[in-house]
């Protein structure tokens, strides 16, 4: 009788301890992959890899540092430097999820890395910042009797006065935006910089202009909505039908270039937030709590202030 309980109580714990195994394991292979943003990227430039492997003959599990630096030397040629980075980035991802490590300290290696910087530089190109007057004029020339013009003027609205992120700007719900008598709050469970869905809130305010006014606009649209619960920008299907499919974030990508022009991109509303809140004066924490960046670099690094002759303090020198 002894027996049969032990080996019930072994069967048990083997058990239990394969359960706690898999959630581990499960819970291991989720923060390793990251957000699914990241993932998303990730996934295209990891099958780029493995295609180049397969055309060259080269093993692509585990790779060998002289296979990596063949294949950043390959990549040198059409990519830049910040594009080759986040390459590896995804390689170096594939090799961790299947408990290898990515030989990029091989002595080797950097030479050649360190070759491609020389060579090509690391400048990385920005999204341009547009002007206010600018903007105005786009949101002047919007049809908001349509209701893919009132979505469109919204969402460019709110992806500037929010200092959002694209992919931030199609995750918005309705029951999210709540109104109050300076204006809205909107908030939202996770973005790049909350990836563990800490409350993260953002103000919006009335303009004494109603054409360039986020609250009135975001009011307007959200009453043509057919719904109280979902999200905030959808599709709008022919004959000006709104459904209630949730945008992706590239057809803010595509939205930005239809008013704005194809030099322009989906993170130009972001840099635009912020360079035109520093020419106004805006200290950097002002603009962090908008934009939710960390450090004062990043926001010094996003503003776009181009014009050397009028923003320099050559001119500040008494000469």
């Amino acid at each position: 009788m002894k027996r049969d309980i032990s080996k019930k109580e072994e069967v048990v714990s083997t058990t239990v301890g394969e359960v706690l195994y898999q959630k581990m394991s499960n819970y291991a292979r989720k923060g390793l992959e990251g957000a699914a943003n990241t993932q998303r990227a990730y996934k295209s430039d990891i099958k780029s890899f493995k295609n180049w492997c397969a055309e060259n003959g080269q093993t692509e599990l585990p790779a060998s540092a002289v296979t990596l630096a063949a294949y950043v030397s390959h990549l040198a040629d059409t990519h830049k430097w910040a594009s080759i980075n986040r390459k590896l980035a995804a390689i170096r991802k594939l090799h961790e999820l299947n408990n290898h490590d990515l030989p990029t300290k091989d002595k080797g290696f950097r030479a050649v890395m360190e070759g491609i910087k020389r060579s090509n530089g690391v400048r990385q190109k920005q999204a341009p910042a547009f002007k206010m007057k600018e903007l105005k004029a786009i949101l002047r020339g919007i049809d908001t009797t349509t209701n893919a013009g009132l979505r469109d003027k919204c969402l460019i609205l709110l992806g500037f006065s929010g200092a959002y992120r694209r992919s931030e700007l199609v995750s918005l719900n309705i029951e999210n935006v709540e109104f109050s008598e300076e204006g809205a709050i909107i908030s939202l469970e996770k973005s790049k910089t909350n990836q563990y869905g800490e409350f993260e809130e953002k103000a919006f305010f009335f303009s004494p202009e109603a054409d360039f006014c986020p609250i009135r606009t975001l009011k307007s649209w959200m009453a043509r909505l057919e719904y109280t619960i979902g999200p905030l920008f959808v599709r709008v299907r022919k004959g000006d039908k709104i459904t209630d499919e949730r945008l992706n974030d590239m057809t803010v990508y595509e939205t930005v270039k239809k008013y704005f022009g194809e030099r322009y991109s989906a993170h130009s509303l972001r840099a635009s937030f912020i360079t035109i809140a520093k020419i106004n004066g805006a200290d950097d924490s002002e603009v962090m709590r908008q934009s939710k960046h960390k450090t004062s670099l990043m926001i010094q690094r996003y503003t776009r202030i181009e014009d050397i002759k009028k923003h320099n303090a050559g001119s500040k020198l008494g000469l």
